[in-house]
């Protein structure tokens, strides 16, 4: 598996496919995206096993904010000191505001251009005997929105929650989550908190519990699920073309992802607003918005079987 390799330092399997032109720039260390979209797009239908591996960028362009950036902040703190463990215990009131928040902004928002042009690939390629996989740090489930089917979610989604007390998971897309929440969450700065009793937060319903729930997405300092992924190692270790979409590659392990694809041969595409740290290390990049550029890679090929 890709990941437990890199942690294991053991060898890379042998390539197994891949263009010429991926597997000299790997060996020669010499790698130097280009942007022949032409180039590209003779790979593209020639792939069995896509993989495509999205971030915030692609629901920036539906609207919704980059939270997890850096840069991201709600009222006056930033999204690194909500999203964990020990803020939730310190006041769940706050970051069950700020969910609400992030979920009604979800709720709102439309799949993008880059959003259907994936999910309408996956649905052309499926009826020739090829395959397309969906693997996303966002936790909107836009992607499932668009037609997406074959979605794997690695940090979770928003609208499914956890009982700390029973640990039953499930979903929910009510508008608001629970009646203490509505009308909550205004990211003004100069906004108060509405120390909403713990007892009117979202409440577990399962059996008569009444625990008290958390959003089920995976906080900054907690690992991903083992059973995703496992999921995701085996379909990076599958897929002979890999596209990496709308995602500045900082979060780990999903920053791992790509660049270890690309170390066996594979080619990676990077669709991006402009070059990150590990672009050199890929096959092509196409700079600008992802809902001008992927719908063009990603249209029917003319030599595909109608």
């Amino acid at each position: 598996m890709i990941i437990r390799q890199l942690v294991r330092r053991t060898p890379l399997p042998a390539l197994e496919c891949g263009t010429q032109i991926a597997l000299l720039k790997t060996m020669t260390g010499v790698a130097r995206p280009n942007s022949d979209m032409a180039e590209f797009r003779e790979v593209f239908s020639k792939a069995k096993h896509i993989a495509i591996i999205t971030g915030a960028g692609v629901s920036a362009e539906s609207g919704l904010p980059t939270f997890r950036a850096a840069s991201g902040h709600w009222r006056k703190w930033k999204t690194q000191d909500l999203a964990t463990a020990q803020a939730f215990s310190r006041n769940p009131s706050r970051v069950w505001e700020f969910y609400h928040y992030w979920r009604e902004l979800a709720l709102k928002a439309t799949p993008s251009e880059a959003h259907r042009a994936i999910a309408e690939c996956e649905a052309r390629l499926s009826k020739q005997g090829r395959s397309v996989v969906v693997i996303t740090q966002n936790v909107d489930e836009l992607h499932r929105r668009a037609g997406s089917k074959h979605v794997l979610e690695v940090h979770g989604s928003l609208f499914r929650t956890r009982c700390l007390s029973c640990g039953d998971v499930d979903a929910s897309h009510h508008s608001p989550i629970c009646p203490a929440l509505e009308g909550k969450g205004d990211p003004d700065p100069n906004c108060r908190d509405a120390d909403i009793p713990v007892k009117n937060l979202p409440r577990c319903d399962e059996g008569g519990c009444d625990g008290l729930l958390r959003p089920h997405v995976i906080w900054f300092g907690e690992t991903l699920d083992s059973h995703i992924l496992t999921k995701v190692e085996k379909e990076l270790d599958a897929c002979d073309l890999c596209l990496l979409v709308g995602t500045a590659s900082v979060v780990f392990p999903a920053a791992m992802f790509a660049p270890q694809v690309a170390s066996r041969g594979v080619p990676v595409a990077e669709f991006n607003i402009r070059p990150r740290a590990n672009t050199s290390r890929f096959t092509y990049h196409f700079q600008g918005p992802c809902a001008t550029t992927l719908p063009v890679a990603l249209e029917r090929h003319e030599s595909e079987v109608i």
